[in-house]
């Protein structure tokens, strides 16, 4: 009975051996799960122009109002193959930062003037939540590249405040909605262990007076610990460019994000 056992606990582990052996390719996963955290550099500049004609103060955010020049933000990103070229992707990204400091000249923020000498909290942050569907007209075990196609729900918010004994300002501005995306996405494998992946998403915008752009780009490089489980090392960047000459909305806001990413993936 207990030799009976033992054989049975033996090819159990060969069983369990033999399939962490059996590698399935990158680029015939189901399912996919990333998670991880960017290291990101951000440059911020804007204009905003008051209602009322005035212009605006063009202002490096960083510099102007002390935000955060870096920072260390969460990764999400999950996959979901649907036979064998059709792909849907989901992806969440958020940059939230603050900055206090004390103004040396005169900023005019939309309707209000920010004196110099004035104590001033600014909060600016970014949201954006894509859904992608994608086209693998290229799919071979060892390469695949898919078209995409998405919407992404994007949220850019600024806040300045002052409050002192003799002056209190709270000014917001924010801009959103659901912004349609194109682009491509890349995987290619170099064995079992090592595979590269590769995506980049572009939106452009130009109506009533409104000219944007919002640039998605990504590449990581995957060494899989496990059939399942892999570590990746990548670099990410976002763009988002918003000009407006509508009368009561006038102005500008580029932002630029940019770092290297670190994400565990779990595939099946």
């Amino acid at each position: 009975m207990i030799k009976n056992g033992m054989a049975v606990l033996t090819l159990m582990l060969v069983a369990t051996l033999a399939h962490a052996d059996d590698y399935l390719s990158p680029t015939d996963e189901r399912v996919r799960l990333s998670l991880g955290v960017m290291h990101v550099s951000t440059n911020t500049s804007m204009r905003l122009d008051s209602s009322q004609g005035l212009p605006g103060t063009p202002v490096d955010a960083e510099d102007t109002f002390g935000l955060d020049k870096s920072d260390f933000e969460p990764k999400f990103q999950a996959m979901v193959r649907v036979g064998e070229r059709h792909r849907l992707r989901f992806d969440y990204f958020t940059l939230d930062r603050t900055g206090q400091t004390t103004l040396t000249s005169p900023v005019v923020f939309r309707d209000v003037v920010l004196q110099t000498g004035d104590p001033v909290d600014t909060t600016v942050n970014l949201r954006s939540l894509g859904i992608s569907y994608e086209y693998s007209f290229l799919h071979r075990e060892k390469f695949e590249v898919a078209a995409t196609i998405g919407i992404n729900d994007t949220d850019i918010s600024a806040r300045s405040r002052v409050s002192t004994q003799t002056r209190h300002v709270d000014q917001r501005e924010d801009a959103a909605g659901p912004f349609p995306t194109i682009g491509l996405d890349a995987t290619y494998v170099l064995s079992k262990r090592f595979y590269f992946d590769a995506r980049a998403q572009y939106f452009k915008l130009a109506v009533d007076q409104l000219d944007g752009s919002l640039t998605f780009y990504e590449l990581a490089a995957l060494y899989r610990l496990r059939p399942n489980i892999a570590f990746a090392l990548g670099y990410n960047s976002v763009k988002a460019d918003l000009t407006s000459l509508q009368t009561k909305n006038a102005g500008f806001f580029d932002f630029d994000t940019k770092g290297p990413e670190f994400f565990v993936r779990i595939a099946f």
